[in-house]
């Protein structure tokens, strides 16, 4: 049986176990990929401990988004939590809202501890949504916000990841965040500008990014070094990285090695149904694989 349709019997049959005596694929090296749950599709019969048997063996480093009660499950297949899950904050209620601030501080000082403890490089966190503050209000928030908390991060060496989102789709939660703040890279660049730490950067969400601004290889060369993370998806739908999706993920992912970017690129998509989500992982890796 080839390795390919063996994947798939293991994503079928729900026995991923199998895939322990498998080889380990070796990967180039030059872009650093994770995982998410959702990769593996909605109605998937695979463990969390099924999932990272086959992140291993595919060449993924880790998994983003993933909460400290499974990070011994990513360690246990030399795998790492690429960014930990927001803390403090909602996509509703988020770093903009100054009444909040304390409590958002006191949560994420919390998480930065447990992140650094163990080994978790990155922390998403959002803007929030404007329900009628300005840009600049907010921009000023967020910046207020983020001088409070940069020198804790910075001294237990955790990078505060804020996520470019796109505002566009207002009414469909799972193609886009409405109202967000964030929802152009020029805003959360200068937000990051002003706060001028190595720790407080974005998370350059490049299917976001490609429905608001388009550009995306320009776009990173010229904010390369206020940028710590990327995801993925398909544009349009957030489906799989194929020939149905209109981003040359490929030359993208040699635009980003060619930085040297160091940091990690994790994949979002979700695979559409009756497709086969193993397959499909096995493609977005192969595709960033440069």
């Amino acid at each position: 049986m080839q390795r390919r349709e063996f994947l798939t019997t293991v994503a079928a049959a729900g026995v991923a176990a199998a895939v322990q005596d498998q080889t380990v694929i070796q990967r180039k090296g030059r872009i650093k990929q994770a995982l998410m749950r959702n990769n593996f599709g909605a109605n998937t019969t695979l463990s969390f401990d099924d999932m990272c048997r086959v992140a291993a063996r595919l060449g993924s480093k880790g998994f983003d988004l993933i909460g400290p009660q499974d990070w011994p499950t990513l360690k246990k297949y030399g795998l790492i939590p690429t960014m930990g899950p927001a803390t403090g904050v909602t996509i509703q209620d988020g770093l903009i809202r100054r009444e909040l601030h304390d409590q958002i501080e006191k949560s994420m000082r919390s998480a930065i501890d447990q992140c650094a403890a163990n080994g978790v490089p990155n922390m998403i966190t959002v803007g929030g949504q404007r329900r009628g503050m300005s840009y600049a209000e907010g921009a000023d928030n967020c910046v207020a916000y983020f001088n409070r908390i940069k020198a804790y991060a910075e001294d237990k060496g955790v990078t505060i990841c804020m996520e470019v989102m796109n505002s566009k789709y207002d009414n469909n939660q799972t193609l886009g965040r409405p109202d967000q703040i964030c929802d152009h890279l020029a805003w959360g660049v200068e937000v990051c500008k002003r706060v001028n730490s190595p720790r407080v950067k974005i998370l350059f969400d490049i299917y976001h990014v490609q429905i608001m601004d388009g550009n995306l290889c320009q776009n990173i060369k010229e904010n390369f070094q206020w940028i710590a993370h990327f995801h993925t998806g398909g544009v349009p739908g957030r489906n799989e990285l194929d020939e149905t999706q209109e981003i040359n993920y490929r030359y993208v992912a040699k635009t980003i090695a060619d930085l040297d970017f160091t940091g990690y690129i994790a994949h979002e998509f979700r695979p559409l149904p009756g497709h086969d989500p193993i397959k499909s992982i096995e493609q977005a890796i192969e595709i960033m694989d440069v």
